[in-house]
């Protein structure tokens, strides 16, 4: 006979969190669509996209979002979710409601930079683990379980900033029964999911058996509606959602009614956006790729990714990506050093390039002034 043990017990929350009560893009954005979303509310319902809201977000919004989560494989209620002022916010709630000084949080390597920024501020130990093309290796990340007791793993399982790497299903799945056995917290950001140009699908870790009570999906609209609208959300099981609520009524009472409401109606036509989005990006992504091997230098390395915004390239040894940025800038072009991204040990010949800001054409003219910038 086969004994399954218990799911381990998570950690608590911060004490703060336990101790405070609640109060009694680009060209390519759909810009006329949204634009016609908002004239329709406000003309429609003026009164209530001028007040306030209530602190989870607008019951129609919320109820979209569930509906499209719901479709991707994720069975979501309204009430599981959390509208959140940019995905940024969500990420600086969590840590709030999570994480006491002194807690240890671990992360992959390289990782989103303004992730290891929350972190810090929070008083956070944050330890790097080891992966692979793949991301976090699940052995190591066992290892680091059981010697360091960590809060959270933090991660960007799909098209991760910077490397824009994705993470195969038996690994995630292999994560999540990580985190059961060990009583782990889950952090599973998506901002880049829905930018697919290649390949299938891959199942959020929330949806594997012995995540749902320990996983926190982060999404946001920044990247497929317009950025400027600072929506964002989180889908968290109940006690840490409302934990995530009162530290969001400290910190802006509700995300704008305006903004949301908006965002609830041209949800409908999201996905003839997403779609136009997708053939765009992807154009880019290979046009960048067709004109690395000229611009960078012999025996550097990059990958393809499927999806998402960011190319990660690797320079031989001795060039070190932030001292080389001065020089390249003077050549009218820029990137991101590798170095910023990691939480120890930074690979300083590491560069992050963005493909989705600019045309075909802008690319290969970057390329060659690049080309130039790093040949002196």
């Amino acid at each position: 006979m086969t004994v399954t043990s218990a799911p381990a017990a998570l950690p608590p929350l911060a004490a703060r969190a336990r101790t405070v009560g609640g109060s009694p893009v680009r060209e390519i954005l759909a810009v006329t669509g949204i634009a016609a979303a908002f004239r329709t509310v406000l003309e429609e319902s003026p009164e209530r996209a001028l007040q306030y809201s209530t602190t989870e977000g607008e019951p129609a919004l919320r109820s979209g979002l569930a509906a499209r989560v719901t479709a991707q494989g994720l069975p979501t209620d309204p009430d599981d979710l959390l509208v959140t002022t940019g995905s940024q916010q969500a990420l600086s709630l969590l840590a709030s409601a999570l994480i006491d000084p002194g807690d240890t949080v671990l992360v992959e390597s390289p990782c989103y930079l303004a992730a290891l920024q929350v972190f810090g501020l929070a008083g956070a130990r944050i330890l790097p683990v080891p992966g692979d093309a793949d991301g976090v290796d699940p052995a190591a990340l066992e290892e680091l379980v059981r010697t360091e007791r960590p809060k959270l793993l933090y991660l960007v399982p799909t098209f991760q900033n910077p490397t824009g790497r994705t993470m195969p299903a038996a690994r995630r799945a292999a994560l999540a029964t990580t985190a059961a056995r060990h009583g782990l917290w889950i952090v599973e950001d998506d901002p880049y999911g829905e930018l697919r140009y290649d390949g299938e699908r891959v199942p959020w870790i929330a949806s594997f058996p012995g995540a749902a009570d320990r996983v926190v999906l982060l999404g946001s609209f920044s990247k497929v509606m317009a950025p400027g609208l600072r929506l964002g959300w989180l889908r968290a099981p109940g006690a840490l959602r409302r934990a995530c609520a009162v530290a969001k009524q400290a910190a802006d009472l509700h995300t704008p009614t305006l903004n949301q409401l908006a965002a609830a109606r041209y949800l409908d036509v999201l996905d003839g956006h997403v779609a136009t989005v997708r053939a765009v990006y992807g154009a880019r992504r290979d046009a960048m790729l067709a004109g690395l091997a000229d611009a960078l230098p012999a025996g550097s390395t990059w990958n393809r990714p499927e999806g998402g915004m960011f190319l990660w390239a690797r320079l031989p040894e001795p060039y070190d990506t932030t001292a080389l940025l001065r020089r390249v800038v003077e050549h009218d072009v820029a990137y991101v050093p590798g170095e910023p991204f990691y939480a120890a040990d930074p690979d300083r010949s590491t560069l992050r390039l963005c493909f989705v800001t600019q045309t075909p054409e802008e690319i290969a003219e970057g390329l060659r002034r690049l080309a130039a910038g790093l040949s002196g």
